[in-house]
Order: C-alpha cells, then structure tokens, then sequence
C-alpha cells in the first residue's frame, strides 16, 4: 500500500522508491535503517522542514517502497541507489543525516559512487564490524523458515525484536508504526529475506576509506544502545579525526523515540553550524502530526 505521506516515486532498476520532499531551505535527506522506514524520521523532519527541504523515502524493500522478492536489497545495491537518488533529485552536496544501516547506505554512496554532501550526521549507525544482535545472526542462517512462521507468532517475534531497540519502551502507537509493514504476506517475506541478506563485508569494504571524509561529520549515540553499543562511536571517531562526538544519556536504538527532543537539540545545534542559513539557530521540538 503507497504511503499518503510519501507522494512521489523513483523507478531504479525494476525497483520503486516512495519519497517526498517537504519545507524550504538548503537540501537535508534523512535515511532510515533496518528495520525501519522513513516513518520514524517524519516527526524530527516536520521541525527541520521550518528551515530545510528535507528529502525523506523508503528504501526498496521497506515501508512503503515496493517489495519484489527477486529484488536484492542488501547495502550494496541501496549505496548505489542512493546516489542515483541523489542524481534524480538534482542535489549537489546536501547535508545527510542517517540512522541504522542507513549509515552504511550514506558512506557508502559518498565513499564507492561519487556522491558529495555538505555535512554528514551518524545517529547510531551500521558502519563498523560487528554488528546485529543473536536473533539477527539466527534469521540469517534460517531465514526460510522464518518467512514460513504463522502470521501470530511471526507478529509476536517481530514485535518483541523491535521492542528491544527502545531503551525506554515503546507506546503502543510507536510500536504499531514500526512493525505494520511486515504484516502481511509480502511484508513477512521481505522483512526476513532484508536480514538475510545483511553481510558485514558491506561496512568492512569501506571502513579503510572513512578517514578520506573531509566534510563536517557529526557521531551521535544513544548511551544504552543495546543492538549497536556506544563504542562504536568512539571507534568511528578514531577513524574520522575530525568528527565530533554527542552521546545521549537514556537512549537505546530507537534514538527517535526514546529522546526525541534531545536529538532535535543536538540535530538543530549542528545544521546551524554547518548551513549557509543562519536563521537555523532556534531549537526545534518534534512537530505531531
């Protein structure tokens, strides 16, 4: 089902991208993880579209992008989309924010296709070995039998694994946000078949290359985040020099959720020092639909 909030499409090699642009300003893309969509941005990017354009879509394969099985989605193939994306939207060097494996997706696009951006923000990102937690690891190895669980225990599965990103605990509207894409027949399928392609040699394949980053870059961490724990920022950091580094106490995976207004500070905080648009400087709360 197309998303209404999501109004525009992008054809790339058999696949569909939903995205939307909303808002005025210098260019801001937003990029969700795994497995996530750009739903969990839109809250965050409603405040940032005061001051930006901000560019949000479903990568293939979640959300409300389509969902072919004989599609792969794995990090290769959305590193090269993205910076087709880029291309198609006609954006020279927008800033990125990105979360989760959008992360890899960001760096990947920037580091293996020729893609430019003016600055880059990593909120809890898939950048470096190792990562995914056991029941990633177990999904991979068994990832048929997974797509073959009946509809209520994969629903129970699914809701327990994405719970576990939140270190505060999901309402039951955020909770229903986050799993309703891999109800169904084909979200079951593609929410299985997403992990099993998964491989780290993805993030491993760049990692040498991070510290060629010459553009502002901001590392921003949940404290207590169980599937990608907080050294991971400072091992970033080691490997970019020149990036700074924001940790947020009281935060798992689910940085969105679990602080939202202290991540729209740090967000805001940093777009003003790195835009052209001095008129970034006030803080911006999350904005309810």
């Amino acid at each position: 089902m197309k998303s209404p909030q999501l109004a525009q499409e992008f054809a790339w090699h058999g696949r569909t991208v939903r995205w939307d642009r909303i808002g005025s300003g210098p260019a801001l893309v937003l990029l969700h993880g795994t497995p996530w969509s750009s739903s969990l941005w839109r809250p965050i990017a409603l405040a940032l579209a005061r001051r930006f354009t901000v560019h949000l879509w479903d990568m293939p394969g979640y959300g409300s992008s389509s969902k072919d099985p004989s599609h792969a989605v794995d990090l290769g193939v959305q590193g090269a989309l993205f910076a087709a994306l880029l291309e198609h939207w006609k954006l020279d060097r927008p800033h990125i924010v990105a979360h989760d494996f959008g992360g890899a997706v960001a760096l990947r696009a920037r580091l293996l296709h020729g893609a430019t951006f003016a600055s880059l923000c990593l909120v809890d990102v898939v950048a470096l070995a190792p990562w995914g937690s056991d029941f990633f690891r177990l999904v991979q190895n068994h990832s048929e039998v997974f797509e073959q669980l009946p509809s209520a225990v994969h629903r129970g599965a699914i809701e327990a694994y994405i719970g576990s990103a939140s270190y505060k605990g999901l309402r039951v509207s955020e909770l229903q946000m986050l799993v309703e894409p891999w109800l169904d027949a084909q979200g079951q399928s593609a929410f299985y078949r997403q992990i099993a392609q998964a491989d780290e040699r993805f993030t491993t394949e760049i990692e040498t290359g991070l510290g060629s980053i010459t553009e502002p870059v901001h590392i921003i961490w949940g404290t207590e985040d169980a599937w990608i724990p907080a050294d991971r920022a400072h091992r970033l950091k080691e490997l970019i020099p020149h990036s700074l580094i924001t940790l947020i106490p009281e935060a798992g995976h689910l940085i969105q959720l679990d602080a939202p207004a202290a991540l729209s500070v740090e967000l805001t905080n940093w777009l003003a020092t790195v835009s052209a648009d001095d008129s970034v400087g006030a803080v911006l709360a999350p904005v309810a639909e």
